[in-house]
């Protein structure tokens, strides 16, 4: 550690459990924030350091005479590697973040005061030192994190900082129990249709006990649901039984837009003939969930069932919210996901280098309906496969497995992200030789674990993945598949050039909303390259990817405002002509899941919901993709096409307008289509030519719409364009929440939004980029708790729009 810092830490800081070090650093004002500034590299040492916590506790008189049979420290979550001690004795240790330990203390404790002490070794010379005994194996990044059972991101990321930490990251306690105690609850429902249609909820309550040792009693295991009650009696010796019982007339659970979420309490109760000796208490949706990938005419589907129903996966993928997850309350939890369902999103998917998250995550998607996508925890790595990590990759899957079999959410188990494509594309062969690199765990001991304690739902061995070891594991014509040339080599129109089966991982990015960049980044002067930006942008070449990605869309930006704005806009453009595209496949494709939801911490990333919580613009984009109705323009054999997209659960009939306009708003082509739409389908319409050829490419603009749902074609890149100057009139009205901001355009104005936390950080709008004919207006609201003036709100920098960038090029331009 920095010997300026050595006199400090060689005194006790106090820790807060659950807690880390770097938390308890920060508590005590002894080390910079890391998501501030170049502070990450500051406090790198951190992870270098070996780290000792230290308790005492009083075993008092009452506490021996209750006679318990058995005692145990229960550590729910220890990172990572660690020894734990008691009165100088180790009574423990441990490799793992992802399980919980229970470490026998019977016998051990006399009356009086004890020492308890964890003592962990320093996370990344830890990785180091047992990556070099099982051999150096392929990483995506510059540390091992592959070596050792620790949440992999935070070693670093193309988004998140390094931050390997230690510390008792859940909660560490004494558990005294007497004659048996329940080791393992996996509710496991289905449902049944009788002759009648009336739904049958099915529960098969499987549990597992532990017994003190030589007990031989009969134990009773009791389980009740939906207004039922059943018991099943454990002759001695038995360790395990299945309880079942049947709820006529059950409320099945649906995701989110498919139905209701209704939930039914479970209990377990495991007792003696003297009473009860534990419970266990949690709850269930009744419902059925399988996997489709029966092969076709098109390849191999992925497509997810439930109730019998398929659904189009409008998903997201989730990262740790938090570098140190053990900040993340249950109202974190709700508020993140909350983001995700009212952008229409209908599905997250869990990553697999980040953790198994808290109950309070689950619980949160249960009542939402966002279904859960769980990867197990391997990333973008090569994983040996021989002992003791073979063991520790078993016991944290089986705590998982069991743990969140309650959750009817959960819908699908994962075995990876990326790494059979990495086996594949990234030149591991050449290194690994004939050592194990993970495939083993993806296709025999997590298939076989579900396949025992979960097989009421489906597994599938990686993502990309096939669906068959003969394909290539990224092959968009079967299975699921990640985009991820379109970022790193290509132009977001490249998305058109396949039709992919279901696409798992797929993004670009954008900085995080003004007030968190500036929050957290105090360059000066504030640059897209300045040292502060730099450490905020992780993803190689990212700025140069960036810039790349604007060059054939907008003009070069004009300093930072314009650059922090065009890249926004773009971001947004991405994310909508990707989605659209996907979604005008259905049914062929089934699923479009962006990267990504949420960031940990403050930076330049692909999110739609930035570090501080703050929805960047590309989320209202995503709103307009994924909402339930979507008329979008589509090219299809060399003409432009609308496809009418109806992903609710009614049949929708309209009358589609399609309009070619020049800027000006003059109706050049017009004509008008009925169609009828069945639930959870598309349709195609064919478009008359002479409404779809421009005349003036480069001031022509086709519109199709019906029930208020705009789809756009633009004849040529607004940089190529004669988009008009930015010309909007408004007005700002004080309402309730805040503002009530009208907006007429003067002229076309083109992606219109209102970057209201550049008036005030509170400051969030109800829509964003909007674009307006001349003539058109739009109300936004401006919920904030700051008062405002209006020429706040109204300011260059808050009111934007695509013109104002081509205005800042041309000189030219009119004030809001």
């Amino acid at each position: 550690m920095p010997a300026e810092l050595e006199p400090t830490l060689a005194a006790r800081v106090p820790a807060t459990v659950p807690g880390v070090v770097h938390t308890d650093l920060l508590d005590a004002g002894l080390v910079p924030d890391p998501y501030l500034d170049e502070n990450e590299a500051v406090i790198a040492w951190i992870g270098e350091t070996d780290w000792r916590y230290e308790t005492t506790f009083t075993w008092s008189e009452a506490d021996a005479a209750a006679g318990d049979d058995v005692l145990e420290l229960v550590a729910e979550g220890l990172d990572t590697v660690a020894t734990v001690e008691l009165d100088g004795r180790v009574v423990a240790r441990t490799a793992n973040m992802h399980r919980t330990h229970r470490i026998d203390l019977t016998g051990a404790l006399a009356v009086g005061e004890h020492r308890l002490a964890v003592a962990f070794d320093a996370p990344i010379p830890a990785a180091q030192r047992v990556s070099e005994a099982l051999g150096p194996r392929p990483c995506a990044y510059e540390h091992p994190f592959n070596a050792i059972r620790k949440m992999a991101c935070s070693y670093g990321w193309d988004w998140g900082p390094t931050t390997a930490t230690s510390g008792i990251w859940k909660p560490l306690g004494l558990r005294a129990w007497s004659t048996a105690r329940l080791a393992a609850v996996r509710p496991l429902v289905d449902v049944r249709t009788d002759g009648d249609g009336a739904p049958t909820g099915l529960l098969h309550a499987h549990v597992d006990v532990v017994r003190a040792p030589a007990d031989q009693s009969a134990l009773t295991v009791t389980a009740e649901v939906g207004g039922r009650r059943a018991e099943v009696v454990l002759e001695a010796g038995a360790t395990s039984a299945t309880v079942e019982l049947e709820v006529d007339d059950v409320a099945v659970w649906w995701p989110v837009g498919h139905g209701d979420q209704p939930l039914y309490p479970v209990s377990v109760v495991l007792s003696v003939e003297e009473g009860e000796l534990d419970t266990w208490d949690g709850q269930v949706g009744f419902r059925t969930v399988a996997l489709d990938t029966t092969a076709d005419a098109e390849g191999t589907p992925f497509r997810i069932v439930v109730n019998g129903t398929p659904v189009f996966a409008r998903g997201l993928n989730w990262i740790p919210d938090d570098c140190f997850p053990h900040r993340i309350s249950a109202e974190r939890y709700g508020t993140r996901l909350g983001e995700a369902v009212a952008a229409g999103a209908n599905l997250v998917r869990v990553w697999g280098g980040g953790l198994y998250e808290s109950e309070d995550f689950y619980a949160a998607c249960d009542s939402l309906g966002l279904m859960v996508w769980q990867d197990f925890l391997f990333a973008c790595a090569a994983y040996a496969e021989e002992e003791p990590l073979r063991s520790e990759v078993e016991a944290e899957a089986r705590e998982a497995v069991t743990r969140l079999s309650a959750h009817p959410s959960l819908v699908l188990w994962n075995g990876n992200n990326e790494n059979i494509w990495g086996h594949e594309d990234w030149g591991w062969k050449e290194v690994l030789g004939d050592a194990t690199w993970g495939l083993g765990y993806y296709t025999d001991l997590l298939p076989g674990v579900v396949a025992e304690l979960d097989p009421s739902r489906p597994y599938c061995p990686g993502t990309p993945y096939a669906m068959s070891p003969d394909l290539h594991p990224n092959d968009p014509h079967h299975g699921p598949t990640h985009l991820w040339e379109v970022w790193n080599q290509l132009d977001w129109t490249a998305y058109r050039d396949s039709v992919p089966r279901f696409v798992a991982e797929f993004g670009w990015q954008g900085p995080p909303t003004w007030s968190t960049l500036t929050r957290a980044v105090h360059d000066d002067p504030l640059t897209p390259t300045s040292p502060g930006m730099a450490a905020h942008q992780k993803a190689a070449d990212g700025d140069l990817k960036l810039s790349r990605g604007l060059a054939p869309h907008l003009p070069e930006p004009q300093g930072i405002d314009d650059w922090h704005w065009a890249t926004s806009l773009n971001q947004a453009r991405a994310l909508t002509f990707g989605i659209e595209h996907l979604r005008s496949w259905t049914p062929v494709c089934s699923g479009a899941v962006w990267w990504q939801l949420n960031d940990c911490w403050p930076v330049t990333s692909w999110a739609v919901v930035d570090g501080d919580g703050h929805r960047k613009p590309v989320w209202y984009a995503l709103r307009r993709a994924f909402a339930d109705r979507l008329v979008t323009l589509q090219p299809r054999t060399g003409e432009i096409a609308a496809v009418v997209v109806n992903d609710g659960p009614e049949p929708w009939s309209d009358v589609l307008r399609v309009r070619r306009l020049r800027y000006d708003g003059t109706v050049v082509g017009e004509q008008e289509i009925p169609f009828a739409v069945a639930p959870r389908a598309a349709a195609t319409l064919v478009l008359d030519g002479a409404t779809t050829y421009p005349t003036d490419p480069a001031s022509e603009v086709l519109l199709a719409e019906a029930d208020g749902r705009r789809g756009w074609w633009w004849f040529s890149e607004d940089r190529d364009g004669a988009l008009p100057a930015h010309d909007v009139e408004a007005d700002v009205t004080r309402v309730d929440d805040g503002y009530a901001v009208r907006l007429t355009a003067r002229a076309l104005v083109k992606d219109l939004a209102i970057l209201a936390d550049r008036a005030a950080p509170d400051a969030r709008v109800d829509d964003q980029l909007v674009t307006l004919l001349p003539g058109e207006s739009v109300t936004v609201r401006v919920a904030t708790t700051a008062g405002l003036q209006p020429e706040e709100l109204l300011s260059p920098l808050v009111v934007r729009s695509a013109n104002q960038l081509l205005d800042a090029v041309r000189g030219s331009g009119a004030a809001s």
